[in-house]
C-alpha cells in the first residue's frame, strides 16, 4: 500500500519550503517504521525505492516541474533506475533522502538520489525520467521553456553518462528467456 500519510506529510512540509533551482537539492528526514520491513527485519527494497518516489515528488514541487506539469497536461515517468544497496534500514531508523536532478539529454532528466543514516550512505540510486503528453515524449527542452529557465545542459558526470551509454545496448524488447 502507497504510504499515504508520509506523502501528506511531505506535502505540508514541502508547500512551506523555499523554490529550489533546477539543479537545486531537496532533503527530507524519515523513519522506518514496522510497515516498512520485510521477513529479514529490514526496509524492503520496494518500499525504498518508494521513499526515493516521495523525494522525487518534493523535489519536483520545489523546481516548479509540478506546476508545469499541472499547467502544461504532462505526465511524468520513471524511464529507468539503477540502485545501489549497501546498507541495511533496520526498523525505527530515522534516515534522510537526499533528492537532486543531474542534468538531461534531449530526451530524458537525470535524477540522484540517496539515503543516508547519519553519515553512511545506505542506498543510492540513479534514476532516468521522462515527461510524456497524449503524443508521446516530451523534450526537457519543452519544459525549460515553460517554466522560463535558459539553463544549458550541464555535462553528465561521467558515471552517468557510462549508465546511458551502457544502457543503449541492452537490447529492447529482452530476449525471452525460454522459460514456460
Amino acid at each position: 500500500m502507497y504510504p499515504l500519510i508520509r506523502l501528506a506529510k511531505e506535502y505540508v512540509l514541502t508547500r512551506s519550503a523555499a523554490p529550489l533551482p533546477l539543479l537545486g537539492t531537496h532533503v527530507s528526514h524519515h523513519r522506518c517504521w514496522p510497515q516498512d520491513i520485510d521477513l529479514f527485519m529490514e526496509m524492503n527494497n520496494g518500499r525504498i525505492l518508494t521513499i526515493l518516489d516521495l523525494g522525487r515528488t518534493s523535489l519536483a514541487y520545489r523546481v516548479g516541474l509540478l506546476a508545469a506539469l499541472k499547467q502544461q497536461r504532462w505526465g511524468l515517468t520513471m524511464a529507468g533506475v539503477s540502485v545501489r544497496y549497501r546498507k541495511r534500514i533496520r526498523p525505527f531508523v530515522k534516515f534522510r533522502v537526499v533528492s537532486k536532478a543531474v542534468g538531461w539529454d534531449d530526451k530524458f532528466m537525470y535524477l540522484d538520489q540517496s539515503i543516508w543514516i547519519g553519515e553512511e550512505c545506505a542506498v543510492q540510486a540513479l534514476y532516468r525520467s521522462a515527461l510524456t503528453d497524449k503524443n508521446g515524449l516530451v523534450r526537457p527542452h519543452r519544459l525549460l521553456e515553460v517554466i522560463k529557465s535558459d539553463a544549458a545542459p550541464p555535462p553528465l558526470p561521467d558515471w552517468v553518462q557510462n549508465w546511458v551509454d551502457a544502457d543503449a545496448t541492452r537490447p529492447w524488447p529482452p530476449v525471452e528467456s525460454g522459460l514456460t
